[in-house]
């Protein structure tokens, strides 16, 4: 019996990059197959021909032992081929019963759309994935990983044989991913076929029957997931170059407060309601605090009150001993504060060249009344060379870069003028090992210049890997405080 879904000798270039070199690939029916890979090593651009995102490749595709090519998502998904992104496509002005619908409106005989219909499938469809939402409330007003769920389930739901999965887990608390994963097993059971791309490679071995390592544009090892483990798998996508943020991943950590720096930034009992209550902490020069929570402790609302995007209603923040008034995020950038959300999209500009983006937050420092291009491109290529920004052309639209180098743009943008303080949401949300490692030694790097920084994460090994302290969020409140003690992930989850 032909396999549901064999790619051959697979290859494909963007200008004079070679992205993938002759992949051999094979999906069979009611399985779960796991890719794993750095940033860049060739994963996305590999699911998204598969998808009919990317055209003219070399190499062949089969489904069902029958040749085909997909001119577009659309023509892939009439095959049977659905795909969620990392980036997430859902439209913050909708409702959520519009966003799982979208493009798709169930309609009366009279060619209007049916909002009752598509409410009750909305609500029968989010109800079945374990989601407490109301269909009617708008996509833009629930987190980041309420949002990740609603949109997985338009494609879960679509019919699709084969579902392609891009880190569907990096904005999931644990119940949640088990939750998901539960619904994983169940279409597997029911014959359907799921390619789960993903960094967590211990969801990886937890939820795939097999996975296939890639490595700069080439299949590199293949196993069945019960046969390798977690150290296995990281050998295969980076060899020994593992060791910036192998701590969080493994054991425990040593945490190395400074009670003795300055204090850059305080709050005293922050508030906002159905968000976070009685939040006080301190931030002292050259640490980093790590503020830990599972998805909705309240940690990521708190990361924007602190850069004024949605202000806390009580309490106090003082900057170096003076209390502002973080309203605006105006405010807090003239306070010295520096803020790169969860979210790359609502930061970054994806058609505009890698320049362009590191550029734009001194633009008034350089150009005084005309843009000056050479100056931005010297700025950022100083940047690229120093954060390892692959490839390196800082002339290339942004959106042609992989999510861990587009992070590092992010970061980027505030290096041209250090802040007081850096808060960094998710700062390696859907990041490989290797990026991480990357982000790891450049927020090092910045704390050595005495900069306070807050890291915030649901991620466990991320903290671990950055934080000199840790706070623990659980229910919008500080529930524990790890500093000067060893700490590891079971402890942390525990705490959470």
């Amino acid at each position: 019996m032909a396999p549901l879904l064999e790619l051959s000798g697979i290859s494909k270039a963007f200008g004079g990059a070679v992205a993938l070199r002759g992949i051999d690939f094979v999906l069979e029916p009611g399985e779960i197959h796991g890719l794993v890979g750095e940033n860049g090593a060739g994963k996305s651009t590999l699911m998204k021909i598969i998808a009919g995102v990317h055209h003219g490749f070399g190499g062949t595709m089969r489904m069902g032992g029958q040749p085909v090519r997909f001119a577009s998502p659309a023509d892939a998904l009439a095959a049977g081929i659905g795909m969620v992104h990392q980036e997430l496509s859902a439209v913050g002005s909708l409702t959520v019963a519009e966003n799982v619908y979208l493009g798709v409106q169930p309609t009366n005989r009279f060619g209007l759309v049916d909002w009752k219909a598509m409410l009750r499938g909305a609500r029968a469809q989010l109800d079945s994935l374990g989601i407490d939402v109301d269909p009617r409330a708008e996509m833009g007003s629930l987190s980041l990983g309420v949002q990740q769920l609603i949109e997985l389930s338009r494609v879960l739901f679509s019919g699709a044989r084969i579902i392609i999965l891009d880190e569907p887990t990096s904005a999931l608390s644990p119940p949640e991913v088990e939750r998901l994963f539960g619904v994983l097993r169940r279409l597997r059971d029911d014959g359907r076929s799921l390619i789960f791309i993903s960094h967590f490679l211990d969801d990886v071995l937890a939820i795939c029957d097999r996975v296939t390592v890639f490595r700069n544009g080439s299949k590199v090892a293949e196993a069945a997931a019960a046969e390798v483990d977690k150290h296995w798998l990281i050998d295969r996508m980076i060899g020994g170059a593992h060791g910036e943020i192998s701590g969080g991943y493994t054991g425990e950590v040593v945490l190395d407060s400074r009670p003795e720096a300055a204090v850059v930034l305080a709050t005293e009992g922050l508030g906002r309601t159905g968000a976070y209550q009685d939040i006080s902490l301190r931030v002292r020069a050259g640490e980093v605090l790590g503020i830990y929570g599972y998805l909705g402790a309240g940690q990521l609302d708190l990361a924007r009150a602190l850069f004024g995007k949605v202000p806390a209603q009580r309490g106090r923040i003082s900057i170096d001993g003076r209390q502002v008034a973080l309203t605006s995020t105006a405010r807090a950038r003239a306070a010295g504060m520096a803020f790169v959300p969860e979210s790359r999209r609502s930061m970054l500009f994806a058609q505009e060249p890698v320049f362009k983006n590191i550029s734009i937050s001194i633009l008034r420092r350089i150009a005084r009344l005309l843009l000056r291009p050479a100056a931005e491109r010297a700025i950022a290529e100083r940047h690229a060379a120093s954060l390892n920004i692959r490839p390196p052309q800082v002339d290339r639209p942004l959106g042609s870069l992989s999510g861990g180098n587009q992070q590092k743009v992010a970061l980027a943008r505030w290096l041209t003028h250090l802040p007081r303080v850096l808060v960094l949401s998710e700062p390696t949300r859907g990041m490989d090992v290797g990026a991480k490692d990357d982000v790891v030694r450049i927020i090092r790097a910045l704390r050595a210049h005495g900069i306070g920084i807050i890291v915030v994460s649901a991620e466990p090994e991320t903290v671990l890997s950055l934080a000199d302290r840790i706070l623990v969020m659980k229910k919008g409140r500080v529930v524990h405080e790890f500093a000067g003690v060893a700490v590891s992930k079971d402890r942390l989850l525990a705490a959470a």
